[in-house]
């Protein structure tokens, strides 16, 4: 066994510990942590719901084949390689399914590939950005839509720059 597998249990025993030496009641500690998760578990929910539905109906619907099909000549334009299109439509609305996407391309072209490697880095360098917002949006006051576009620019930007770069590896 690995010392690096022992920090977490070290860390809780350390708190555990000083919590007891400063008599703290942890039950009840612990009781009011959960109640107020409750509320904030409550507003999340629905963007949740609505993201995975979503999701799920843009991948088995089709669309986005469709879509990653119409922007190949872009991509290839930009550098992306056609090949991991669907990744980069994917990821921002599923993490489970580009991760199958992403063990799809592995399979097919390998790893070690160029389409691989574009492919973890395209997987690396992006976020789940819709469920990302869906968290932001369930605790912000005002709902806009520039971080929506920010986040979907920071995370197109990561991936052609990631595809560049993997040109010179």
């Amino acid at each position: 066994m690995k010392w690096v597998s022992l920090i977490v249990p070290l860390l809780f025993l350390v708190v555990f510990g000083v919590a007891l030496f400063r008599r703290v009641r942890l039950y009840d500690c612990f009781t009011e942590g959960v109640k107020e998760a409750v509320p904030l578990l409550l507003s999340i929910f629905p963007y949740l719901a609505a993201i995975l539905i979503l999701s799920s109906l843009f991948t088995a619907s089709g669309l986005s084949a469709r879509i990653a099909a119409f922007l190949t000549p872009v991509y290839r334009f930009l550098g992306i390689p056609p090949e991991i299109s669907p990744l980069v439509l994917v990821k921002p609305f599923s993490g489970s399914g580009s991760t199958a996407l992403l063990s799809e391309i592995f399979a097919s072209y390998g790893a070690d590939s160029y389409i691989g490697r574009c492919a973890a880095v395209a997987y690396g360098s992006s976020e789940t950005v819709f469920y990302i917002l869906a968290v932001y949006f369930a605790g912000a006051k005002r709902k806009r839509a520039l971080p929506v576009a920010i986040a979907l620019f920071a995370n197109f930007a990561g991936v052609i720059l990631g595809c560049y770069l993997c040109r010179f590896l």
